[in-house]
């Protein structure tokens, strides 16, 4: 069985750390924004806070994240998950979950297979944590390649692709147990050429047959009877005052629908970084992307699941948030690929980063897969037929 140390020795021999006075971080935990990536991988660099029970080429835990994926993923030693994941790993995809390490060596050769010119390059990391009780992590990672090998998006066209993904992931003594990844998936497709229909269609007729179905619970928790929804978000996952702010206005804007709080909280002169690579500025714009989510799915309740927050060497503060949205297909929106309301119950996990500089946010920074949404949706239509056949049979 392989060791740590073992896992050590794949790494490279550590040297005098080349970084004079570890510039750009001068002894601090590393922030990804402003640094090249030799700077994010230095060799030789001292442990700046502790890491007890990490691979020593590992200085803090930005430097585990960053210098993990990229060894798995860019440098192919897809081996180092035998040592970085544990046996019984449970990975949350948006469309599957994964309940062992083996499956999650698997997916891996096979996404890289498919995708063999992929470069994932570290956009920032969310943290908190320690050695003791274990790190979060909460990795947005921008992709690049061309699709030039034939895989499960069908044949091989070259055609280039850029996509966001944010990777959560709890860590205790080098090693992943429970990770949750959403990938922009439709954003590939689509600019691969691939019609996401006979795909979604052909991932959901396999869910099928393996048993699953969509349950339909009826209402989804936004409101209890006919009382309207909850006046205070719950900050029970909150850490510090920011993070206790960021889950207010979500609540407010999401579940009580007080769309004009957007107003309050971001700067007019705010980004957008959205699924299928939006690219957006101002209040208005985040307000319509906001707007056009819910419509179409109007009955949804926004469910934090985990929020994290870290000082950013650009000024200001991170704070990740890890999120579901559960509700029906009632509506038009932004979800475009949909098509006309189905009805149809579903479940939406998606990740945001928000950039607050002077008490404003300045950047966000959200990823889901409308993939997902649609794979449901084809699912729930095989489902029906299937009962139709069994019925009239």
């Amino acid at each position: 069985m392989a060791t740590q140390d073992d896992a050590a020795k794949t790494t490279k021999a550590a040297k005098p750390a080349t970084l004079k006075d570890d510039a750009p971080f001068h002894g601090a935990v590393m922030n990804v924004e402003r640094a090249d990536f030799e700077e994010l991988v230095p060799e030789g660099r001292a442990p700046v806070q502790g890491m007890e029970g990490f691979d020593p080429c590992y200085s803090d835990i930005v430097d585990y994240i960053v210098r993990c994926t990229h060894k798995i993923w860019d440098e192919r030693d897809v081996g180092l998950i035998y040592t970085h994941y544990t046996h019984n790993i449970v990975l949350y995809l948006p469309t599957t979950t994964i309940y062992n390490r083996e499956d999650v060596v698997r997916d891996t050769i096979q996404r890289l297979v498919s995708l063999p010119e992929r470069r994932g390059m570290a956009t920032h990391v969310v943290w908190n944590g320690d050695d003791k009780d274990g790190f979060y992590t909460s990795h947005l990672v921008t992709g690049s390649g061309r699709y030039t090998q034939n895989g499960h998006y069908g044949p091989a066209n070259g055609r280039p692709f850029v996509s966001r993904t944010i990777a959560d992931c709890m860590i205790h003594r080098n090693k992943i147990y429970r990770e949750w990844v959403v990938s922009d998936q439709m954003a590939v497709i689509k600019q691969l050429g691939v019609d996401p229909h006979p795909y979604a269609e052909k991932i959901a007729s396999a869910r099928l047959s393996q048993g699953f179905k969509t349950l339909d619970i009826g209402e989804v928790g936004l409101m209890l009877g006919q009382y309207q929804p909850s006046a205070e978000a719950d900050l029970s996952i909150a850490n510090n005052d920011i993070e206790r702010e960021t889950l207010s206005w979500l609540h407010d804007v999401f579940n009580r629908k007080m769309f004009g709080r957007i107003r309050d909280v971001y700067a007019p002169t705010a980004m957008f970084h959205g699924p299928l690579m939006k690219e957006l500025y101002g209040t208005t714009s985040v307000m319509h992307q906001t707007l056009g989510l819910v419509g179409s799915m109007p009955d949804a309740v926004y469910m934090p699941q985990h929020i994290c927050s870290t000082p950013c060497n650009e000024g200001g503060v991170k704070v990740a948030v890890r999120w579901v949205m559960e509700g029906h297909h009632l509506g038009y929106g932004i979800l475009e690929s949909l098509g006309a309301p189905t009805g149809k119950h579903l479940k939406l996990l998606g990740m945001s980063h928000y950039h607050y500089k002077d008490g404003k946010i300045v950047d966000e920074w959200t990823v889901y897969d409308e993939l997902s949404l649609l794979v449901q949706i084809k699912l729930a239509q095989l489902a029906d037929q299937q009962s139709a056949v069994a019925v009239a049979g």
